[in-house]
This record gives structure tokens, C-alpha cells and sequence, in this order.
């Protein structure tokens, strides 16, 4: 039997969010959310190594209670509200392999997605593996306010975002169910080869599996309205999350 690829799972926790503020150790449940992402990697039996990615000791003490490793903290440099996720992928990557720590594959497993199971990483690394021409697996789910019905503004006049038609009638005039399905990323699950950071300084690269999310496992907070929605959704059992078993970490306000 072949060897299973060996892959790092990281989770990104940088402070100074700006729409929600300190929401990667929000509350839910009794335990900060970044918990919850922890306990899904770990817990999921794929990665060989699992390390919160932040600029924050605060976060990073968290990360280790829940048990992350959190080797090095990330540089303000890379840990902007503007900094793009190669930044930070790649840095890590390379710090890594300086202390002798290689990994084939990585994936990103963002903390304000608590409701990813264990079983949603396993599925969506079997379904990485399967596929041995694939740069890398995302998450989407369906859109909900299809792109064939939104506008741009130029001039004072509106003009449809995709110019597409079905026969002679534009997608903005069209019926929904007569549309093709368009599908949104959403922010709860990336997998890649290592080596498509590291030599196309992408995260993705050009050939990439679609992971179809389900049920909730894609919600993703980042307004303050989407914390409440994810009380309501825990405690009407709409939606579950990764058990932990740890006495909660006590934040200092």
C-alpha cells in the first residue's frame, strides 16, 4: 500500500479584524470558534502536523490549549486585513522546512468555519487524493443571488455584470431556474500541493477539485449578524459542532 502523503494543516488566526472584532476567539458553545477548527483537523486523522497561523501570542496560547502548535509567530508584515494568503502560506511553508519539517500538502482550514466536521475534511481529502492531476480542492457552496442577475454602474447607467443570454433572452431578464448553477467559494476549506505555492506562488493553482459543501459546514463568520445566526443555528440543532471535550480556555477581556 502507498504512503500517505504527508500534509500540514494550517489554521490562520490573525488579530485586528476590523467587521467583528477578536472573532477567531469569539465565543460558540462554551469555547472560542478557533477551537473548533483545531479539534476538526486533529481530530479528522489527515494531517500529520496541525499549526495555527497568527501574529497573536493571545491566539496563539489559545491554539496550544486546544492542541495547535503555533512554532513562530507570523510577521505584521503578512498579517494585514490586505495581505493575501500566499504571504503567509509560503512563509510558513519555507520556516518550516528550516527546521527540518516538510510537507507535500497543506490546507487551510479558516477558524470562522465552526461547524466543519472532522468527517467534512475526511471526505474532502479522499476526494484530493483521488484525483492525482489536481492542484488543489476548495470549498463552494450554490450561490445565492445568482451573478447573471447583478449590474455595474458606468456613467449613470447600469449594465449587467455578465452579458450572457439563453437564445435571444438576456440572463438578467431570464427566469432563475432556467440560469446555469453558479457556484461561490466559501472561506471553510482549502487542500493543495505544497509545491503550487512554493513554485507557482499560487494557492490554488488551475486545476481544482470543487468541494460541494453541505448543510452548514461552509458558514462562515464574518459580520456581526453571523454570530448571531450561528447561536441560533447551534441551539435550535440546525447545525453541530466538533466536539470538545477540554475544559473551555478563560479568555482575559
Amino acid at each position: 500500500m502507498s504512503k500517505s502523503p504527508r500534509a500540514i494543516a494550517f489554521i490562520p488566526a490573525r488579530s485586528g479584524s476590523k467587521r467583528v472584532r477578536n472573532k477567531n476567539i469569539l465565543p460558540l458553545g462554551g469555547h472560542p470558534i478557533l477551537a473548533y477548527s483545531i479539534r476538526s483537523a486533529i481530530d479528522s486523522g489527515v494531517f500529520d502536523s496541525v499549526i495555527c497561523a497568527t501574529d497573536s501570542e493571545e491566539y496563539a496560547n489559545v491554539a496550544r490549549y486546544y492542541g495547535a502548535e503555533v512554532p513562530f509567530l507570523r510577521s505584521t508584515e503578512i498579517s494585514g486585513d490586505k495581505s493575501p494568503d500566499i504571504e503567509w502560506v509560503t512563509w510558513m511553508l519555507n520556516q518550516l522546512h528550516a527546521i527540518g519539517r516538510s510537507y507535500e500538502i497543506f490546507s487551510i482550514l479558516r477558524p470562522t468555519s465552526p461547524f466543519r466536521l472532522p468527517d467534512t475534511i475526511r471526505r474532502a481529502w479522499t476526494g484530493f487524493l483521488a484525483d492525482p492531476g489536481a492542484d488543489s480542492l476548495r470549498a463552494v457552496e450554490p450561490c445565492k443571488q445568482h451573478p447573471g442577475k447583478m449590474w455595474v454602474i458606468r456613467g449613470g447607467r447600469m449594465l449587467p455584470l455578465l452579458p450572457f443570454s439563453n437564445g435571444d433572452t438576456p440572463w438578467h431578464s431570464s427566469q432563475y431556474g432556467s440560469l446555469p448553477k453558479v457556484y461561490a467559494q466559501d472561506a471553510s476549506l482549502e487542500i493543495a500541493w505544497s509545491r503550487i505555492a512554493l513554485e507557482q506562488n499560487s494557492i490554488a493553482g488551475e486545476a481544482i477539485i470543487p468541494f460541494v459543501s453541505q448543510g452548514h459546514e461552509g458558514f462562515d463568520i464574518n459580520e456581526p449578524e453571523d454570530c448571531w445566526l450561528a447561536e441560533w443555528l447551534l441551539n435550535t440543532g440546525a447545525a453541530v459542532l466538533p466536539t470538545i471535550t477540554t475544559e473551555p480556555y478563560q479568555i482575559n477581556e
